[in-house]
């Protein structure tokens, strides 16, 4: 598989506009209400009957500071304590779900996300794990993908040997940017001995996989002060680069305001930027998974990639498409069977429902067989930058140049453009189009019209 990009500027200027990230769909904005507790325990049963292996992501919300830039779910205190209350409704929630899933089901994939996982301290670490083993298969051998997100200024030697013993062996480091300017801008005060230490701590550990956290477009960037971080970054070769577009959206995310926009880079500058990024990584021996992604050819999700195998799910890229994923605590969203389910978004409304001995369930969605199909489309796109409409018409029983005509027009004008080649067999996504993929999965997202301005720009 040819899994190299090219940079054409033209192209990104005419494609570039806002739009999903894809890690589902339909997208999070379509859960609503109006689907609940009963509808996720129905949908829970026919997981049951179908079986198969589980992934499990927790949601850590607690930081110790606040980075200007964050969009996620957080929650920013210096009180340690704050993470008891949380964590006793965290065990209860595990507890529940537990009785309500096969208990022979294995747990292939489990995730820790934030926040910061790390601001528990270990004993909190080891109670969470624990509780997950007894109501949950978590697997024995080491087989499994058991990830976490680390800040490495809350994070030693010492924690990333007790993380190893508590069975992760994949882990995430935030760094964002070295710079000392920049980092001031966005109050994420970093030092190069505190990440590479944690770095070279988890492969001492013997963590399977490494991955770097950068974003471009940060405030006081250049392009010279960003390859600077990124060649520090490369002479340590972690495994995964996961480089996002800074999205600023402060009328969204409050903490954005703190950010002096007048500092931000202009949109010339962030595509000098994206270009020696994936000049350098490729230059480097990584390969371009997508949307942000670059890997080692060697590295689980290139062979997957390669292998016709990669799946997409709310953490991003994955190679277990066979599993429902279930969410606990605040905000964590889930897929089981043919349903997304979200968490209430609260601590308060959080404890409330634990207490009652409810689930915190507040919000789904139930996929229709058109959402199933433009999922399945979206997939292949997203992950393997290729789209074979044989396979698509023998899943879903349709004739796809009648049931996607007028998405067919629309290609037709991408592939003059250069983006992609199509004919009667498919789609291949070419080297010019795969920075623009998101462009691409846009042609079916039926959603699309009424929410397009409430996604981040494609790049």
């Amino acid at each position: 598989m040819d899994q190299s990009i090219q940079f054409d500027l033209d192209l990104i200027h005419r494609y570039d506009k806002s739009g999903p990230r894809y890690t589902s769909y339909p997208t999070a904005l379509e859960l609503h209400e109006g689907f609940g507790e009963a509808e996720y325990l129905k949908h829970i049963e026919k997981s049951n009957a179908a079986g198969g292996p589980l992934s499990l992501y927790f949601h850590i919300p607690f930081c110790d500071t606040v980075c200007f830039y964050c969009a996620c779910n957080k929650i920013v205190t210096k009180n340690r304590s704050h993470s008891v209350p949380y964590l006793d409704n965290l065990v209860r929630e595990i507890e529940m779900q537990g009785d309500l899933f096969d208990g022979s089901r294995p747990v292939n994939q489990l995730h820790w996300g934030g926040g910061t996982p790390t601001f528990l301290n270990f004993e909190q670490m080891q109670r969470l794990m624990d509780a997950t083993r007894r109501h949950f298969n978590l697997r024995s051998d080491d087989g499994g993908e058991y990830s976490i997100e680390v800040d490495p200024r809350e994070t030693n030697d010492r924690t990333i040997a007790q993380l190893r013993e508590l069975g992760f062996n994949r882990i995430s480091l935030g760094l964002q940017d070295f710079d000392p300017a920049v980092q001031a801008a966005v109050n994420r005060l970093q030092s190069k001995e505190q990440t590479f230490a944690v770095l070279e701590a988890a492969r001492t550990e013997g963590f399977r996989s490494t991955n770097i956290d950068l974003i471009y477009g940060l405030p006081l960037q250049t392009e010279t002060s960003f390859a600077d971080t990124l060649d520090q970054v490369l002479a340590y070769a972690p495994d995964r680069f996961s480089i996002f577009n800074y999205a600023h959206m402060p009328s969204r995310f409050k903490t954005q305001r703190q950010i002096n926009e007048a500092d931000l880079p202009p949109p010339s500058v962030k595509l000098d930027i994206l270009q020696m990024i994936g000049r350098k990584l490729t230059d480097a021996g990584y390969v371009y998974i997508g949307m942000d992604h670059f890997a080692k050819p060697d590295d689980l999700l290139a062979v997957a990639q390669r292998e016709g195998k990669l799946y997409r799910n709310f953490q991003g890229y994955s190679t277990h498409s066979d599993c429902d994923l279930i969410g606990f605590g605040i905000t964590s969203i889930g897929r089981v069977g043919d349903a997304y389910i979200q968490n209430v978004k609260e601590l308060d409304p959080y404890a409330a429902r634990i207490s009652q001995g409810r689930l915190a369930v507040f919000r789904g969605v139930e996929l229709d067989d058109d959402d199933k199909l433009r999922r399945a489309v979206i997939t292949q796109l997203i992950c393997h930058f290729e789209l074979s409409f044989a396979v698509i018409e023998r899943e879903f029983s349709i004739r796809f140049a009648h049931y996607f005509a007028p998405e067919l027009e629309h290609l037709r004008v991408m592939q003059g453009d250069g983006l992609l080649s199509l004919d009667d067999a498919g789609v291949q996504v070419l080297p010019a189009g795969r920075l623009l993929i998101r462009n691409i999965c846009m042609v079916f997202d039926k959603y699309l019209v009424q929410k397009q301005q409430q996604f981040s720009r494609v790049i």
